[in-house]
């Protein structure tokens, strides 16, 4: 069972996509996770959070199968990546979609080419066509038409995260893993980036598994919080029921300056709703 209680939310489902039991990651002498439990539920948006060193990223490759853990288990839609064959992989694979951090986007490549290279990878669409789709991605993640034909070193940050954004959506995936989304943003990009994501899992019934530090991002889009310490899960529920947690690491990062802060301004958003 999950570390810590778990309350249901309105935008979840119940229905687990994602199980995590017995993590462990070990580099070396080093313990990163030590039998970590998670799971992820159907239409939420999780966010993970955790200190320095918690292993937030490795935890995040460990489920999209990129980093093979030292023990343990990672089940996908009920299936467990490193016991397929080459193609069953393939084909969970691209039921998900991942934004890297930095965006990771092919500099070579203008974003529409960008956005294509999976439709043409894995989709098999001839080059016209994926073209034309991944203008319609583009779209979607609120890029405007003319930024279709530019190269990632003519964007500013807030648009290679949308293009990227874009990439992750091009196969129409059901969850979504974020690194970092808004890191690098200023305030007002990293709110719109905020917005997009909810408009786009309420529209799209997307389930949202996003690593971040951004207090702003925790308040106004996530469901549920996990929180790492100890080489575990100490606590994935609610914000409300996190903040209540008593450990040091939790204490000063939700009721700190900037807790309080992004905790004031996600009231006066409900508000004024």
């Amino acid at each position: 069972m999950e570390e810590g209680c778990m309350a249901v939310t309105e935008k979840a489902s119940g229905q687990i996509l994602v199980e995590v039991r017995g993590l462990t990651n070990r580099f070396g002498s080093h313990l990163v996770h030590d039998q970590l439990n998670l799971d992820v539920r159907k239409g939420e948006i999780l966010g993970v959070v955790g200190g320095s060193g918690t292993g937030k990223s490795v935890l995040l490759r460990s489920i999209v199968g990129l980093h093979e853990p030292t023990s343990g288990e990672v089940r996908v839609f009920g299936q467990n990546l490193p016991a397929l064959s080459p193609r069953e992989r393939s084909g969970i694979e691209q039921r998900f979609g991942v934004l890297f951090q930095g965006g990771a986007l092919f500099t070579s490549l203008n974003l529409q080419e960008n956005v294509a290279v999976p439709l043409i990878e894995h989709a098999g669409l001839e080059r016209a066509l994926a073209e034309h789709l991944a203008q319609m991605k583009l779209a979607l993640a609120g890029l405007p038409p003319g930024a279709a034909l530019k190269y990632p070193a003519e964007l500013s940050g807030g648009m290679i995260k949308r293009a990227a954004l874009a990439r992750a959506l091009a196969l129409d995936p059901e969850i979504l893993f974020l690194d970092e989304p808004t890191a690098g943003l200023d305030p007002i990009g990293a709110a719109a980036f905020d917005h997009l994501l909810k408009t786009l899992r309420d529209a799209l019934g997307l389930t949202v598994v996003m690593v971040t530090h951004d207090l702003d991002t925790l308040y106004s889009t996530c469901d549920r919080v996990a929180v790492l310490s100890q080489q575990k899960v100490l606590v994935a529920d609610t914000l409300a029921a996190v903040e209540t947690t008593d450990d040091p690491w939790v204490q000063d990062y939700f009721h700190g300056p900037r807790g309080r802060a992004a905790a004031q301004a996600a009231t006066a958003r409900i508000q004024e709703q």
